[in-house]
């Protein structure tokens, strides 16, 4: 008779381990263990058909953590990664292996994603034609929004701005005329750090990795970088914002600044509206009661108007190393983390301790406060895989909020109204999604990749030089920059962007195409 480690030893190898990486954003609540090791990896392990071991990876420096494992030989055999300019490179350098014949071979709920959503794999393939990556459909709606305290507005008697102008001459009154009535000089008009920084850029019409359409031809958008670093210096140099803006990498400390009802201006991510409720409004109004936030459309800026960016509808999110030893427990766990019950628990945590179901109805919250505790920090890392609205109009973000909370209920209003702001013939920043931008052949993406420390359109070293030195010009950085940009040999990539949208634009998805989808998700959410 086989003792009970021999049992454990056959039910572990039948099983199959995988080695994942998870995002660590350094926000885990006190309690709940780190984020490799928690309730939810827990769980994972519990409900799933596989042994996972989580590798965290810094949420800002994934690609440093990544390289430095592919270079010692300790890569895990899935990654889950946004970033399009991290993934890239780790196929042309053959550090990913294609994944079709696990899809073939193992897998029953991709499979059937794929079958259902053909754009997926036009979206996953590389370069050489073979498919790399694994995705996700998306909720697709406004990613950020741009708050503004309404109350102060009353106070000070102004409106919501339209223009960027009008935008500054806010800021300027949030700053200098006293809006809290404490009778000190201590706010801000705005916050210009972390996801500030992205949503001036989409304002102004640009995102990574700094290209425009003009003329139905795609290129580089020096003027509207220019223009957002002018803005974004004009603030600094008058004192509208922390003057230590620049070291706060992750927003850690404009966002206390807010909550503690010192900042006019507000921008962040606003596509979870609970998550915006739990970390944000709640703190706000329990420091600062009678505090009140509108949300404030894109204003016209002097190189034009733009619609904010939307979460990526069709979103690539997982790759597997070409070194993975066990494929097959590969695409056991990557079917796990597509499936609904993967889903709702990512969502709504666990039946009868977080959520409870009625027949026939949504999930409703029974203790929101443990699955904040629980859940929230990093549920929608775990849930790459996850394709929420797949399931029905339970899984869209609004569906969450609590309709019988008057506080809820404000910021369900703010995150509709968001919405309701998009002018559909208006063009986002950019073309596409960054993540959409087409990839880039391995040699232009080289000159990309290395120039983005000088010239990114979000805090390139020569673009933060302007904003923060008072002697060098935002005009003196775009002939810095573009020369920079030229000595590195980046006229090719500019030439290749430019006729790729020529000749090849419909092979990816575009504005019009998230458009599009966006007003089929909104219309299966009002049904």
């Amino acid at each position: 008779m086989k003792n009970a480690q021999e049992s454990d030893t056959q039910k572990s190898a039948k099983r199959g381990k995988v080695t994942v990486t998870i995002y660590d954003r350094g926000n885990i609540p006190s309690g709940q263990g780190t984020v490799e090791n928690n309730l939810m990896t827990k769980w994972i392990n519990q409900a799933g058909p596989v042994d996972v071991t989580f590798i965290p990876l810094p949420r800002t420096q994934s690609d440093q953590k990544l390289n430095t494992l592919f270079a010692g030989g300790g890569a895990p055999d899935l990654i889950l990664e946004y970033a399009p300019h991290v993934k890239n490179p780790l196929i042309d350098q053959g550090q990913l292996r294609p994944i079709d014949d696990m899809i073939e071979n193992y897998s029953t709920t991709y499979k059937a994603l794929l079958a259902k959503f053909p754009a997926l794999r036009k979206a996953g393939k590389g370069t050489d034609g073979k498919l790399y990556q694994f995705g996700r459909i998306n909720e697709t709606i406004p990613q950020r929004g741009v708050f503004i305290r309404k109350d102060w507005l009353e106070k000070l008697h102004l409106n919501i701005p339209q223009t960027t102008e009008e935008m500054y001459q806010v800021a300027k009154a949030f700053t200098e005329q006293d809006p809290d009535g404490n009778g000190k000089k201590d706010t801000y008009g705005l916050a210009l750090a972390y996801n500030a920084v992205a949503t001036l850029n989409e304002m102004f019409g640009v995102t990574y990795p700094g290209f425009v359409v003009q003329d139905n031809q795609l290129i580089h958008g020096w003027e509207n970088i220019q223009a957002v670093t002018a803005f974004k210096k004009r603030f600094y140099a008058e004192g509208l914002v922390d003057k230590d803006f620049y070291t706060d990498k992750n927003g850690s400390k404009a966002k206390q600044d807010f909550l503690n009802g010192k900042i006019g201006i507000y921008m962040d991510q606003f596509n979870v509206p609970i998550t915006f409720y739990n970390d944000f409004y709640v703190g706000l109004k329990k420091n600062v009661p009678d505090a009140e936030l509108a949300i404030m459309p894109f204003p016209k800026t002097p190189v034009g108007r733009f619609n904010p960016i939307f979460v990526n509808p069709i979103q690539m999110t997982g790759v597997v190393n070409a070194e993975a030893k066990d494929p097959e427990a590969v695409m056991k766990y990557v079917d796990f983390a597509a499936s609904e019950t993967f889903m709702k628990t990512m969502y709504y945590g666990f039946e009868g301790v977080h959520s409870k179901t009625l027949p026939g109805q949504c999930p409703q919250m029974t203790d929101l406060n443990k699955w904040q505790k629980e859940f929230n920090y990093a549920s929608g890392d775990f849930g790459m895989l996850a394709s929420p609205t797949l399931a029905g109009k339970c899984y869209f973000g609004v569906e969450k909020m609590d309709t019988k909370d008057p506080l809820q209920q404000e910021v369900t209003k703010m995150f509709e109204a968001n919405s309701s702001f998009i002018d559909f013939n208006l063009q986002m920043a950019g073309p596409t999604h960054s993540e959409q931008m087409p990839q880039l052949p391995k040699d232009l993406q080289e000159i990309l990749t290395d120039t983005m420390k000088q010239v990114d359109v979000g805090d390139g070293d020569i673009w933060m030089k302007a904003i923060l030195t008072p002697n060098y010009s935002p005009e003196q950085a775009k002939k810095d920059a573009i020369a920079a940009w030229e000595k590195a040999g980046g006229k090719q990539v500019d030439a290749w962007y430019k006729a790729f949208y020529e000749k090849d634009k419909d092979t990816i998805i575009l504005s019009k195409d998230i458009y599009d989808i966006f007003k089929q998700q909104r219309a299966l959410q009002n049904k």
